[in-house]
């Protein structure tokens, strides 16, 4: 008997592209999956059990090992910088990570303040323009912070555009380009190689047929 293999996915956006995803893929996922309330289903047919988790903790669960494999943005795997395997690009979810502030109300101080949930990101990029910046974390309405004076610029996700018009703000600078991407425990992946190898050319083939469908 086959094992089933625990996958780690977030709520929201991703978690309904990726199901999505997986069915287009042949994997047999029950028609309530997406209503379900639970933080563990299983979809024993798939031969598949998912731990739904906050998108930050999913690549935490792939390294530790309660989960096989994750689907995670690119932005999380930049920030958290975990020790798993990033074997597949979903091209699902796309959107960008990029500075933003007030338009007008960039001046040339030495350290300005950046307000980001990617605090590594940001002083990472920061530190490879060759500018020295303090970088204040917060976890959410990040767009608030150059508004109250609590920082000069931001970095975030942006995906159209709307959110930083609808607050007055404007982008600045575009950092890097973000999909969500399959990812995989080191341990696991030697274990049960076969199926987690199944699994990624499923979904590689549907991938490259929806590209060359384009």
């Amino acid at each position: 008997m086959n094992t089933t293999l625990t996958m780690a996915m977030p709520k929201g956006r991703i978690f309904e592209e990726a199901v999505d995803l997986l069915r287009q893929a042949g994997y047999p996922l029950p028609p309530e999956f997406e209503e379900s309330r639970k933080l563990i289903i299983d979809a024993p047919e798939a031969g598949l059990r998912f731990i739904l988790a906050k998108p930050m903790d999913v690549p935490t669960y792939v390294e530790h090992g309660v989960a096989d494999i994750g689907i995670a943005g690119k932005d999380v795997m930049l920030e958290e910088e975990r020790d798993v395997y990033e074997v597949l690009d979903l091209k699902i979810s796309s959107c960008y990570l990029a500075v933003a502030g007030l338009p007008g109300g960039i001046d040339q101080k030495a350290a300005p303040k950046i307000a980001s949930k990617y605090p590594n990101v940001a002083s990472h990029y920061f530190r490879e323009q060759g500018q020295q910046v303090e970088v204040i974390k917060l976890n959410g309405s990040i767009e608030l912070a150059p508004l109250i004076g609590l920082a000069d610029r931001i970095v975030d996700i942006v995906s159209t555009g709307r959110t930083l018009q609808e607050n007055g703000l404007v982008e600045l600078e575009k950092i890097a380009d973000i999909t969500s991407r399959l990812i995989v425990n080191p341990a696991s992946y030697r274990l049960h190689a076969s199926r987690i190898n199944e699994l990624v050319e499923r979904m590689r083939t549907l991938i490259e047929s929806k590209e060359d469908n384009q």
